[in-house]
């Protein structure tokens, strides 16, 4: 048996044995490594990035080995998570890479700040890196004396959450700017959907506000999350196992192919889980 390590709770530490994987005291990691190494070998069958969700400019030469290289990195990192020797390593790795992932959004909120779906790109990718700025508060293990200590330590961790919050609002607003659209996405065995794209709207709102001004940002937290994996089950889980239905190909047209079903529903997951990532490192006592 090898000894690995768990996702550190900042409460309690626990090392487990069980083989060379590391058993997730907190689910969010084992999840998150399912969602990114889902996303690399996406990738890898592709040779390109996930859709629109990874706006890498088709000018930019070599794009496609390029586009190789990131996701053979994202497998390397995922699989890195699950090994006690690797795990800090791969936390060192993820962090700069979800911040850069990041970046690629801003040329299209400067260029596009007026419109919600600019903010809402933005939102969506900020989650991976609130989700990866705690994991990497929890795992990367740096000395004492590295430039970059300060960013393991509570503040670090909280300064996370408040970046989820921030990012989750534009997200809501997105329900009520875009309810047309929201509403195609909602199953359509569910009566008044336009409730339910309101609602929802709402909710990520709440939870938005909730870990900004610390008011139940432990219940914030979980909430967001819970919504995430709702989506993740009902809408692009059927989608991966039946097909897009009707309304779905109204939204994304001729690219309602067999590729936009597992590229959404793996990039509905990894935000899932980078949301619950932060959600279990929110102090009990909050």
């Amino acid at each position: 048996m090898t000894t690995v390590r768990t996702m550190p709770h900042p409460e309690a530490r626990s090392v487990t044995h069980a083989g060379v994987f590391e058993t997730a005291q907190q689910p969010a990691l084992a999840l998150a490594v399912v969602g990114l190494l889902g996303i690399g070998i996406l990738g890898l069958a592709y040779g390109d990035f996930a859709s629109v969700w990874q706006p890498v400019a088709a000018w930019i030469p070599g794009r496609t080995a390029l586009a190789y290289a990131v996701a053979a990195i994202e497998c390397a990192v995922a699989i890195g998570l699950l090994f006690r020797a690797t795990s800090a390593l791969a936390a060192r790795v993820l962090f700069p890479g979800v911040i850069l992932w990041q970046m690629l959004r801003l040329p299209e909120v400067i260029l596009g700040g007026r419109h919600e779906g600019a903010w809402l790109g933005w939102g969506e990718t900020a989650l991976l890196l609130a989700g990866g700025w705690t994991l990497f508060a929890r795992l990367a293990d740096l000395p004492g004396e590295s430039p970059l200590a300060f960013l393991t330590g509570e503040k670090s961790v909280r300064m996370a959450q408040i970046y989820l919050g921030l990012c989750i609002i534009p997200i809501g607003l997105s329900h009520f700017v875009y309810h047309e659209a929201t509403v195609l996405l909602i199953p359509q065995w569910l009566p008044n959907r336009l409730f339910f794209a309101y609602l929802t709207g709402a909710g990520q709102i709440a939870s938005g506000l909730g870990l900004i001004f610390n008011v139940l940002p432990r219940v914030a937290a979980y909430a967001e999350s819970a919504q995430l994996w709702i989506y993740t089950l009902l809408i692009w889980v059927p989608a991966v196992l039946f097909g897009p239905n009707s309304d779905v190909q109204k939204i994304f047209g001729s690219n309602a192919s067999a590729r936009m079903p597992w590229t959404a529903l793996l990039v509905t997951w990894f935000p899932a889980a980078c949301a619950l990532a932060v959600a279990q490192n929110v102090r009990r006592s909050e």
